[in-house]
């Protein structure tokens, strides 16, 4: 008995052990949801691997009592993810892309960009207010929001109303909107709503002529180490060639203006300039140039998208910017930025 005990202990001694992939994620329910979305396609993809999910808190998830312009940190919800990443505590990271600056810090780089979904904005109601719309809202209502993209465009819209920050994950966001009196409605990203099952609770849907979304909402990126050929390829096929081709052209757009999407407003709504370009990009063939021939861009690796099309895109997003450079975003941007710090 002695004899067949060790041989059995010796035989599973020997045994290959399975590759752990270590995948960092913020803790929120959302992003759980979000990062166990794809290491399901990964690990359909590579049954032989093992995955492992590294929650974490960020900068953005504790500081709850300010307002998010007013921080002045840049990566809010990626600084510790990335910290593990650069230790090598974690070999990938899933963001929502449109918390990932468009400059990336040295060493890293977005290795994949999954399908995204609704993009759009979407506006959830009091329950008192249930069947209304931002328009039928009363006089003076307050609308919650933590983006100033958002409050910026609907005041212009909306003159009536009254946009005042709200911070939290979605599940505190909600429960301030439905327990307390403060808020008529809030708007939230429709894709979150979605991922998270709660459909209908979405009131309105708010489409480009109301709102434009943000850069990159309703996609996830994937981080990684730059340098780390192995995880970049087991990443790579994760990508949506549409999607990153779209992506890669806000990006572009939002890193030649700083910090803005398809048009530049002051914080008021009072003055606004939009502008709308437009661009043919064909995906027909496979990427085979070697790693030295892959520089990123806008913070994006995806060697199995042809290179043309990716440089279509950046350029689209480029001219868009510069155009709107040309026609006098700049004094909008500088006044923005001037009345956000006397705040």
């Amino acid at each position: 008995m002695s004899d067949n005990g060790n041989a059995a202990a010796t035989a599973e001694e020997n045994s290959p052990k399975m590759r752990v992939i270590r995948v960092g994620t913020r803790k929120s329910q959302l992003a759980r949801i979000q990062t166990d979305s794809v290491v399901a396609v990964l690990k359909a993809l590579y049954p032989g691997l093992q995955f492992e999910i590294v929650a974490m808190s960020t900068t953005g998830d504790k500081i709850l009592d300010t307002a998010l312009s007013k921080i002045g940190e840049k990566s809010l919800f990626t600084k510790e993810l990335e910290h593990a990443l650069e230790k090598n505590e974690v070999d990938l990271v899933v963001h929502s892309l449109k918390d990932l600056p468009t400059v990336l810090p040295p060493g890293f780089t977005i290795g994949a960009i999954c399908k995204r979904e609704n993009p759009y904005d979407a506006v959830v109601f009091h329950p008192k207010f249930v069947g209304k719309t931002l328009e039928t809202l009363p006089e003076k209502s307050v609308v919650g929001t933590s983006s100033l993209r958002r409050a910026a465009q609907l005041q212009r819209k909306f003159p009536h109303l009254e946009f005042k920050s709200i911070r939290g994950n979605l599940n505190t966001r909600l429960r301030k909107l439905d327990e307390f009196q403060e808020f008529s409605a809030i708007i939230l990203a429709a894709a979150g709503l979605q991922r998270m099952g709660w459909q209908h609770r979405v009131g309105q849907i708010l489409h480009p002529e109301e709102c434009m979304y943000a850069v990159g909402q309703g996609a996830l990126g994937v981080e990684v180490r730059a340098k780390d050929q192995d995880i970049l390829d087991l990443v790579g096929v994760l990508h949506d060639p549409e999607t990153l081709l779209r992506c890669i052209a806000e990006r572009a757009f939002l890193r030649h203006l700083l910090y803005l999407t398809g048009g530049v407003w002051s914080l008021d709504g009072s003055d606004s300039m939009q502008e709308t370009m437009q661009a043919t990009i064909c995906v027909t063939a496979q990427h085979e140039d070697g790693p030295e021939d892959d520089p990123q861009l806008v913070g994006i690796t995806a060697r199995n998208i042809p290179r043309q099309a990716q440089l279509a895109a950046e350029n689209l997003g480029i001219s868009l910017a510069s155009l709107l450079l040309n026609k006098g975003a700049k004094n909008i941007l500088d006044v923005a930025r001037q009345l956000n710090d006397a705040h």
